[in-house]
């Protein structure tokens, strides 16, 4: 018989082994049990896969000169963009995923010029929503300008919004009845996924990359759905002198330890709660503590939670899972 693979996931069928990933109860069945569940249920069932292979469907798509849309949330952008281009060397179009979460007030064009004033390795870098449909249009002409085939590869880290934006388009522009599997929670889609939009497109699904350094690994299910947001975001301001702190949640801590008077503007899910703490009190001074100088316009992002936008320059100490990356940056905002 024939190999069948699941169409929500990807991965290969087979009805021998429960325990395995592939399961089904008959090889009639289009979707695997996994995926069954998430789709019917929304029970998530935790697959762990290595980037190794990951990295593997990467350098492959490398070896074709196929054009490649690299997905990026929002909220949660990587350190260094341009290390994909290490492995993939295709055309490339940044696509700035999940405007919704940020605020109305953001300008579109001052996003796009924040990674076009920089080194910029993207043909181009387009702004959208997949959840909202917003700019989904604008983003199937630029592929119609920029590919070199009928495939085109969809890349990104996991929890990006791959499968979401290519079901969008299904939805939108196809007679196709196929549809990938969504969750909220990471490495949902677990090998390549083909899916054919019409007689000039087709998309190919990759697994999300899994960042070893994004908060979302170390957390359980009931917390990863709170720091994901589902709607705009209301930035919490907090002015500090030095010798304050905040927490997020039992996540972080911000200790002020040096420089004037300072604003701290919270781009982070409004579930969140954020709070003073005095700065004599040891919570959550258990966690990995690293102090930051910050210069005058600055994002501390913490990856996998958002950022704070800081305008003044100072000595901040955080307080964060060893496991877990931050880092600062340009203010984006």
């Amino acid at each position: 018989m024939e190999d069948k693979y699941c169409e929500g996931c990807g991965v290969k069928l087979q009805n021998d082994n429960v325990l395995q990933e592939g399961y089904t109860s008959s090889l009639d069945n289009t979707l695997c049990q996994r995926c069954f569940r998430i789709k019917n249920y929304g029970d998530y069932q935790v697959v762990t896969k290595s980037n190794e292979e990951y990295i593997e469907i990467l350098k492959n798509i490398g070896k074709t000169k196929d054009l490649v849309l690299y997905l990026v949330d929002l909220l949660n952008i990587e350190e260094d963009l341009n290390k994909i281009r290490e492995i993939i060397p295709n055309k490339m179009i940044l696509v700035l995923n999940k405007r919704d979460v940020l605020p109305k007030s953001v300008n579109d064009e001052k996003l796009i010029n924040y990674f076009n004033n920089i080194d910029n390795p993207f043909e181009e870098v387009i702004v959208i929503s997949s959840e909202k449909n917003y700019n989904i249009d604008y983003l199937l002409k630029r592929i119609k300008l920029y590919q070199t085939s009928n495939n085109v590869y969809v890349i990104g880290h996991t929890n990006a919004g791959k499968s979401t934006l290519i079901n969008k388009l299904l939805r939108n522009y196809s007679n196709n009845p196929k549809e990938l599997t969504i969750s909220p929670l990471p490495s949902t889609t677990l090998n390549t996924v083909t899916i054919e939009i019409n007689e000039y497109l087709t998309l190919i699904d990759t697994p999300g990359l899994v960042d070893s350094s994004s908060l979302v690994n170390y957390l359980d299910s009931t917390m990863f759905k709170k720091i994901s947001p589902k709607k705009e975001i209301k930035p919490k301001t907090y002015q500090l002198r030095k010798g304050q702190s905040l927490l997020i949640e039992d996540i972080l801590r911000l200790d002020y330890k040096e420089g004037e008077k300072n604003s701290f503007t919270f781009y982070v899910s409004n579930n969140l709660k954020v709070r003073r703490v005095s700065t004599s009190k040891d919570t959550l001074k258990n966690l990995q503590k690293r102090t930051f100088e910050i210069k005058y316009d600055e994002d501390l992002c913490i990856n996998g939670l958002g950022f704070i936008k800081i305008v003044n320059k100072g000595t901040i100490d955080l307080y964060l899972d060893s496991k877990v990356s931050a880092y600062t940056r340009k203010n984006l905002i």
